[in-house]
């Protein structure tokens, strides 16, 4: 079985972070760099088929909830605070309600437990755009991506991933092929039955419309001692727009 790729900071409780969709671990790197310096061991994860991890047909919440039990007992680890953000977000739930004894807290950033329709196509029209054969740099590939995505912050999440497969070709470090076809179990939800009944922090973007009011019933029911806090001045990327908000409230909720 391949091992997920990760980074690990600092010591003291594990603290396992969950990149979204088309992410990866090092997108984390400095709110991790913040959780290390208050004691916590920071795994910044790689999910399969992202980042320098492994990549796999197969891509479901069950599986990638399962990648980190995996992760878990590779490490030696007795159990873990968990952190996601968006799939990731989806990911950490899926894990905290399949093994809730490897699950000392966790925080859940701008997911609901709910169903999402496939939204990402124009990301995905745009990146199956960009032929490799004929691209030989960033600024190529921004231009033509360009065409898709108008936002320059997306396009420059995106292009992250950009890296040199040999001397003189680019490629992208996540499995584009899957994850275009398996756009429909990125909105999927997790299973109806779940329930961790462990200390949950919600957060969400105050400008985001991923996490609503009229969800927290939702929220409540697989989660029953869940909170849900807001990041002001912040979107779908709250860790990225609003940072200092949203170390404030997670450290804090970690550390209590």
């Amino acid at each position: 079985m391949a091992q997920l790729h990760s980074k690990i900071i600092g010591q003291g409780t594990p603290l396992l972070i969950l990149h979204g969709f088309l992410g990866m671990g090092d997108n984390w790197k400095t709110l991790g760099a913040q959780y290390a310096e208050n004691e916590f061991q920071v795994h910044l994860i790689d999910q399969r088929n992202h980042g320098k991890s492994f990549h796999s047909d197969v891509f479901d919440y069950d599986i990638l909830a399962e990648d980190i039990k995996t992760y878990i007992k590779e490490k030696e680890l007795q159990s873990a605070m968990i952190l996601g953000h968006s799939m990731g977000g989806k990911t950490a739930m899926q894990f905290a309600c399949s093994h809730p004894n490897l699950t000392q807290k966790l925080i859940v950033a701008d997911i609901a437990p709910k169903y999402y329709p496939p939204h990402h196509q124009d990301i995905i029209n745009g990146l199956q755009q960009l032929n490799f054969d004929q691209i030989a740099s960033r600024t190529e590939a921004d231009k033509i991506l360009g065409g898709y995505i108008s936002d320059f912050g997306t396009r420059q999440f995106l292009l992250k991933n950009l890296h040199w497969v040999s001397k003189d070709k680019l490629g992208f470090r996540f499995n584009l092929e899957v994850l275009a076809d398996k756009m429909e179990e990125i909105g999927e939800n997790i299973e109806a039955v779940d329930i961790y009944n462990g200390p949950t922090l919600f957060l969400r973007g105050s400008k985001s419309e991923y996490v609503m009011e009229n969800d927290l019933p939702e929220i409540k029911r697989h989660f029953p001692q869940a909170r849900l806090e807001t990041i002001q001045n912040a979107g779908h990327w709250l860790h990225a727009e609003n940072p200092k908000q949203f170390f404030e409230k997670s450290v804090q909720f970690l550390k209590s």
